[in-house]
């Protein structure tokens, strides 16, 4: 079992479904970990699930100075940031409960809904990772670890704004790496690799589809790679957590025959 004692580790959003589910494996390899929701009775709530030591923390990931203070809190208390997990985001039953059933066109869509869709998953990840990364060159290195969806979910018919959204993380953590490129500090991607098993799936949602969903917890193996030593210098990848194993042989395939040329 990978070991992440010492590591330091930020989940946003995680007091359920795929957060929670990372911030768990993350403990139970080890690390130390904040998590944070906009509710901070959730977030204490979770944090206490997950073990005595874990920090839960109110944070509206949308709110510049709000971001900037809860990343310093959690720094401080802390000691440092090793890895910031991207997660926050809220999903299409904001702006229609019946997103599976019964597309909705995207004129139906309130401006409002649409914002804050786009404004809690792309710019709390701009939020999040611009107020951390300055501190993680100073200490000398560190990961980023961002949550997106599968390409198909980003153009699928009536999901507006929740499609766009996670189009525009990936976006923005692409332009991350480039800009971090030959830096100490590592950006990647990572997704479910298709729906799970969620708060943000319909409650009506027929029995038969419930169970094709993925389990939350199938992110968990993935995110705990990225954190260890194992993964140091592994930087703009975008892995498929359902595909994980397949892609870590894969990786560690390529490295050998690297090495083997190099020798």
């Amino acid at each position: 079992m990978t070991d992440l004692g010492g590591t330091r580790a930020l989940v946003t959003g995680a007091t359920s479904g795929l957060g929670l589910a990372m911030a768990k494996a993350l403990v139970d390899a080890g690390a130390r970990v904040a998590i944070t929701s906009r509710d901070a009775e959730r977030a204490a709530s979770a944090a206490a699930g997950l073990g005595p030591t874990v920090l839960g923390l109110a944070l509206d990931v949308r709110d510049e100075r709000a971001v900037a203070a809860g990343v310093l809190e959690v720094w401080d208390r802390l000691g440092g940031i090793d890895l910031l997990v991207n997660n926050a985001g809220i999903g299409m039953r904001t702006v229609n409960p019946r997103f599976l059933s019964d597309p909705q066109p995207f004129w139906e869509v309130s401006p409002n809904g649409f914002r804050d869709v786009l404004e809690t998953k792309a710019t709390g990840c701009f939020l999040t990772a611009r107020a951390i990364v300055p501190l993680m060159l100073e200490q000398g290195g560190g990961r980023i670890v961002t949550i997106s969806m599968s390409e198909s979910t980003m153009v699928r018919r009536g999901f507006v704004p929740y499609g766009p959204s996670g189009a525009a993380v990936e976006a923005l953590s692409r332009v991350m790496a480039a800009d971090l490129a030959g830096t100490p500090v590592t950006v990647n991607l990572l997704l479910p690799g298709g729906a799970t098993d969620t708060g943000m799936v319909p409650e009506d949602t027929p029995a038969a589809t419930r169970e094709r969903l993925l389990d939350p917890a199938i992110m968990g193996p993935p995110i705990v790679w990225l954190a260890s030593p194992a993964a140091a210098g592994v930087h703009d990848e975008r892995i498929v957590a359902a595909e994980f194993e397949q892609w870590l042989a894969e990786h560690q395939s390529a490295g050998n025959a690297n090495r083997a040329r190099g020798s």
